[in-house]
């Protein structure tokens, strides 16, 4: 389930048709908490319902009146978030959520700058959910930008402190949107940052290899 819009503006976003299509393309259907809620618990086989395609947090309300009627019906219930999102609303959500995907997008607070965000808000979130959810994160690995060893060997370690059972998620980055004069991340190098998450974490898996 998702909607359009996002709390950053990342110019290398890989999903960017999804999330922020060009004005005047967009095509929605509304589906009110208790509808979304009904179509869930009726299909059959359904385990529940992922806020994800754009950044649920933008919709936070609409998670917060949905997600107590999914768990009433004992389905679960499942956010795809960047995890910019301010800690009182986040704690009163917690209780409803089964499992996050947290992007930490890089691991210097440069970086988030650039994107519109803050690093700071963003461990937080991971800290907070962690203990209170099942948690994994993801990263996007882009040439020149987040990709040192450095960032990488403080990324995990932070996360490793947290907890060593959190799955990284070392995702692979081809040109997209706003960033179109790169080259897709080197197997190499992904390989390579793997080799050293390893050394903090059990689970590190690639993506769109």
């Amino acid at each position: 389930m998702g909607s359009y819009g996002c709390n950053l503006d990342c110019p290398f976003c890989q999903n960017h048709e999804i999330a922020r299509p060009a004005s005047g393309r967009q095509r929605c259907e509304f589906f009110s908490p208790r509808r979304l809620a009904e179509t869930a618990i009726s299909a059959a086989g359904n385990l529940g319902v992922a806020f994800t395609y754009n950044e649920p947090f933008i919709s936070y309300e609409y998670i917060r009146d949905t997600a107590p009627l999914l768990k009433d019906a004992g389905k679960k219930v499942v956010l795809v978030t960047n995890g910019t999102v301010n800690e009182p609303p986040l704690l009163k959500l917690l209780p409803f959520i089964d499992a996050m995907n947290i992007d930490v997008k890089g691991f210097t607070p440069e970086f988030y700058k650039s994107l519109g965000g803050g690093l700071g808000a963003v461990k937080r979130a991971v800290e907070l959910s962690a203990p209170k959810t099942h948690l994994e994160i993801t990263t996007l690995v882009i040439p020149g930008e987040n990709d040192s060893d450095d960032e990488i060997e403080n990324m995990t370690g932070w996360l490793s402190n947290i907890s060593p059972e959190i799955p990284l998620h070392l995702s692979r980055f081809f040109p997209r949107f706003r960033v179109k004069d790169k080259l897709p991340t080197p197997l190499e190098t992904l390989k390579r940052l793997e080799a050293i998450a390893r050394r903090k974490l059990k689970y590190v898996y690639l993506g769109n290899v």
